[in-house]
């Protein structure tokens, strides 16, 4: 077996053809499609939008940065302006219950006619019956009532007063009331001179005085009667009065809105209580004052609190809208989605009444398309069950999160629901998505469309023209300069990058997005006119050096020895491993030293990052399976009798990840076979029990991480990194690294297996058994088997028969 050849630059290129597109700069690209590579999202996006069901809403999905809202704002606009206009929704008081306020619904525009319609009715009430009680007709009618009390009542006096004089008795009216004193000669007596009186005369006064007393008191009870008589005449000729202003104020109203039945309800209701608190129009008095208004107190004049009933509170307004409302809510809480009820305190209390009620995100896209995102919908409390809850029931009920929540039971409004038809779109990474798929058994039935955005784009011809029309676009909607052709190749190249595979543009716009304007903004700097390859690169670099501290930190700790990392020489159970770090927005390689010890043993091998608990499940799977290969690969029919050891030297972090496994397994055949490993090359890549190297993550920032050190410290022709032969497609390395290897000062190779591993990095043959079975003797693989064997005949030389028996016996027991 041959070892495998380092790659030439021309196999490292990114083989990306611009000779079909025939244009200088970006400027002359037309205009194409705008959001390319997402054919499958589209469809299922444009499914869920013509579908319009319950149960048939839309989670977006996808990772940040792709265009999802982009696109939703792009394609909402479009199906929205050729929808219908939804109703208007306002609330009323509601007479029958004021707690429970009335909602009216209106077509598009016209609630807020109707609210305007009702102010002025309020305004001219509040005008036209206190103008009726100052007319001199009334007045005139009043006064006539009045007067015919007051008549009656003097009259009556009058009969009494006759009656009295008649008998000798004269009827005064004193501070204390009406009282009975005898008279002569026209004077009352005195006590001396009644005194004096005879005494059948005296008993003849008592007499007629006491039939008198009894009389006048029946007078004094029927003035109560008398005047409510009056008070029943004066609140008729009210009455009267008024239905003829309110009727002639409300007909127009009843004939403009008669095609509405609950609205010409609504206006008989105020009707009726406006002829029932006729008297709240006069001069109100401290007396007519509710102890407790329950109209939230707004007003201390009882024809405030009057006339505020009958304004409207419109929560719904469209008058402004054609076709659907688009809401796009980006704090959906409890209360911002359901709705609100406000308070006001006052007297130390907080009263409210049904124009306090305020809308939430659910009422405004009613009838059209809500938009949020799912992480802060289930990150505010109570939001998502809110929302399912309003999904389930198709109808928005307001209430208080309290007593939704059953914690309050004080007396609050309760605003008639008002139905629901919509569609809500949730945008979320996919793991929300599947979290809420099998965590929440109603989200399936709520949310049956899903629309998965794609962050790739398969490279070939026709996709490149269209990647280039997206480019172009960018640079149009956000007014950036145009591109020439060798800028538009970086640009193309990053994005392969970003994607991490030269068959894949990366469909990340916001990242495009950045560059493209960092690009300009070194443009700008030159005084250019069009952004170059140049510009392209200095926003690359700029970007790196403002983010890269931990990198070169990490650099220098290696340069200066203080992580020590060897680039020169061969040493025996020591390879220089690979290790991506991932900052968020940056991710960086460098090099890390892996050792392994081996002896005489049981057949462990020891991975010191699991026994120390600095290693994941993953990266100790690939211990295990290593230990695997060992055990198929070499003395098959003999037991394993070694004990080894591995680390990953000056690593004081979680380590995770199977990347290193191959790194691992060479530094511990090494060691079996006391070969020694040049340290001017470094590996990555997985290995299986079959020997077989499997590809792995982050492999650019690899090769670069290691080739930083090795420009460092100067490049030679032995300097080098050995990749899986599968991560071939994913490399797309610096100008720099290619120039190198350009010059042959640094070497990339691509191998299959653990033996072309070894091959490369100890420059001896692996050796594959012969027809007998064994390894050619002085192969790498022989001397590793040999190392073995020696263990295995230690291991037959140490056993105890005792315990050989002993195992013996209780395997035949059982």
């Amino acid at each position: 077996m041959s070892s495998p050849l380092p790659l030439t630059r021309q196999q490292l290129e990114t083989h990306i053809s611009f000779t079909e597109i025939p244009y200088e700069t970006t400027e002359e690209i037309p205009e194409g499609v705008e959001f390319v590579g997402q054919k499958r999202a589209c469809e299922a996006f444009d499914f869920g939008l013509s579908l319009f069901k319950p149960g048939y809403n839309i989670f977006v999905m996808g990772p940040p940065g792709i265009g999802k809202k982009t696109f939703l704002e792009k394609v909402l606009k479009e199906k929205a302006a050729q929808g219908p206009t939804p109703l208007d929704w306002c609330y009323v008081f509601n007479f029958e219950n004021e707690s429970k306020p009335k909602a009216l619904s209106f077509p598009a525009g016209k609630a807020s006619e109707f609210a305007d319609d009702m102010a002025r009715l309020v305004d001219d009430l509040k005008i036209g019956i206190p103008a009726i009680f100052e007319s001199d007709e009334y007045r005139t009618r009043a006064q006539e009532i009045e007067q015919e009390f007051i008549d009656k009542r003097e009259e009556a006096f009058n009969k009494l007063r006759e009656k009295a004089q008649k008998e000798g008795i004269a009827l005064l009216q004193t501070p204390a009331g009406i009282a009975f004193a005898p008279f002569k000669d026209g004077e009352v007596l005195d006590p001396e001179r009644y005194n004096a009186l005879p005494e059948e005369e005296k008993k003849r006064i008592e007499s007629a005085i006491r039939m008198l007393q009894e009389e006048l008191t029946a007078i004094l009870r029927q003035i109560p009667k008398w005047r409510k008589d009056v008070q029943n005449k004066l609140r008729e000729l009210n009455r009267n009065y008024i239905q003829g202003v309110v009727s002639g104020l409300l007909e127009e109203l009843k004939a403009k809105y008669k095609h509405m039945d609950k609205v010409l309800s609504h206006l008989e209701e105020i009707q009726k209580d406006v002829l029932k608190n006729a008297e709240s129009f006069r001069t109100p008095k401290e007396a007519e004052l509710p102890p407790f208004p329950g109209m939230g107190g707004m007003s201390r004049e009882p024809l405030e609190y009057l006339l505020k009933r009958y304004k409207v509170n419109v929560i719904v307004d469209h008058s402004q809208l054609s076709g659907q409302p688009i809401v796009f809510e980006d704090n959906p809480s409890f209360v911002n989605i359901v709705g609100r009820i406000e308070h006001i305190a006052q007297m130390g209390a907080l009263l409210t009444d049904f124009s306090l009620i305020r809308p939430g995100a659910l009422h405004r896209s009613n009838g059209g398309y809500l938009v949020m995102d799912a992480l802060r919908v289930l990150s505010h409390p109570y939001a998502w069950e809110g929302l399912k809850r309003a999904l389930r029931s198709q109808q928005i009920k307001i209430e208080p999160l309290g007593e939704a929540l059953g914690l309050l039971s004080t007396v609050s409004l309760e605003p008639q629901p008002i139905p629901l038809s919509l569609k809500v779109i949730l945008i979320g990474d996919r793991l929300i998505y599947y979290l809420l798929y099998q965590l929440d058994p109603e989200f399936k039935d709520l949310f049956k469309v899903s629309a998965d955005f794609s962050e790739e784009f398969e490279v070939n011809p026709q996709n490149l023209h269209l990647y280039c029309q997206l480019i172009a676009s960018l640079c149009r909607t956000h007014n950036l300069a145009p591109l020439d052709k060798s800028a538009l190749r970086h640009i193309v190249k990053q994005s392969l990058r970003y994607s991490q595979d030269t068959q894949k543009f990366s469909l990340h716009t916001r990242r495009i997005l950045d560059l493209l304007e960092e690009s300009d903004y070194w443009r700008k700097k030159e005084n250019a006119q069009i952004i170059t390859a140049g510009h392209v690169r200095s926003a690359i670099v700029s970007y790196y050096n403002r983010i890269n501290r931990v990198q070169e930190k990490i650099k220098e700790s290696i340069l200066r020895q203080i992580l020590l990392v060897e680039t020169e020489g061969k040493k025996i159970g020591q390879v220089n491993g690979l290790v991506v770090v991932d900052m968020g927005n940056f991710s960086f390689g460098y090099p890390t030293k892996i050792t392994a010890r081996v002896r005489f043993g049981n057949g462990h091998v020891i991975d010191i990052e699991r026994e120390v608990k600095l290693s994941g499940p993953i990266h100790s799977k690939g211990v295990l399976i290593l230990s695997g290969l060992l055990a198929g690969k070499y003395l098959p029919d003999e037991p394993l009798s070694l004990s080894a050891t591995l680390a990953f030297e000056q690593s004081y972090s979680f380590v995770e990840g199977d990347s290193a496994s191959a790194a691992e397994l060479c530094a511990l055949l090494s060691a079996l076979s006391e070969q020694p490993i040049a340290q001017s090359i470094a590996i990555t890549g997985s290995i299986n029990q079959l020997g077989e190297i499997q590809p792995i993550g982050g492999v650019n920032e690899k090769v670069e991480g290691f080739f930083d050190i090795c420009a460092s410290r100067g490049l030679h022709d032995q300097c080098g990194v050995i990749i899986p032969w599968s991560n071939l497609q994913h490399l797309v390395l610096k100008e720099e690294v290619l120039d190198a290897v350009e010059k042959g000062l640094f070497k990339i190779y691509p191998v299959k297996t653990i033996d072309e591993v070894m091959e490369i990095l100890t420059g001896i043959p692996s050796g594959q058994r012969g027809p007998e079975g064994k390894y050619p003797p002085g192969s790498l693989n022989g001397k590793v088997e040999e190392k073995l064997s020696q263990f295995a005949r230690r291991a037959q030389k140490f056993a105890s028969p005792n315990l050989k028996t002993g195992t013996e016996s209780m395997e035949g027991n059982e």
